[in-house]
């Protein structure tokens, strides 16, 4: 299913690159889909690590399945800008909404467990949002949370 989206995505915007290639005769050999001023085209949701036990399903491991998910969005589709933002484990009752967003590149464990990091669900929707026109996330996998309970 995932492979069928992106690729659509991906079509959509080879297309309108070709057409505006043509239209405008401008030069060949951008490998990138994304105009001057495009945001990102694709945020990925997924589950951070620790967020949850591991667990197997009829198809893998649950993190090995949110990882392959990745994996695909970063090895199989090169050419549209993205972003994965891992989720820390939602907290609606006990994490205030409207915390400052925290981001973490990489696994730079600095004594926090990350297993105790949470994300109210309104501010996961605020960081996904935020990130389609955040350049600074082109192209990374970030860990995303507001509070460690």
């Amino acid at each position: 299913g995932l492979r069928n989206i992106i690729g659509g995505l991906k079509n959509a915007k080879q297309s309108r690159k070709w057409s505006r290639d043509r239209a405008a005769d401008i030069e060949e050999g951008s490998a990138s889909l994304d105009g001057p001023n495009d945001p990102l085209s694709f945020v990925m949701v997924s589950a951070a690590e620790e967020a949850f036990n591991d667990f197997e399903t009829p198809y893998g491991t649950f993190n090995g399945l949110k990882r392959e998910g990745e994996d695909i969005v970063k090895k199989e589709f090169p050419s549209l800008s993205h972003a994965i933002l891992q989720m820390s484990r939602y907290e609606d009752n006990f994490v205030e909404e409207g915390l400052d967003l925290l981001r973490e590149e990489g696994k730079d464990d600095e004594g926090i467990e990350r297993s105790r990091r949470r994300i109210n669900r309104r501010d996961a929707a605020r960081a996904v949002s935020e990130a389609l026109t955040d350049e600074t996330l082109c192209d990374k996998t970030v860990e995303v949370w507001t509070q460690v309970r």
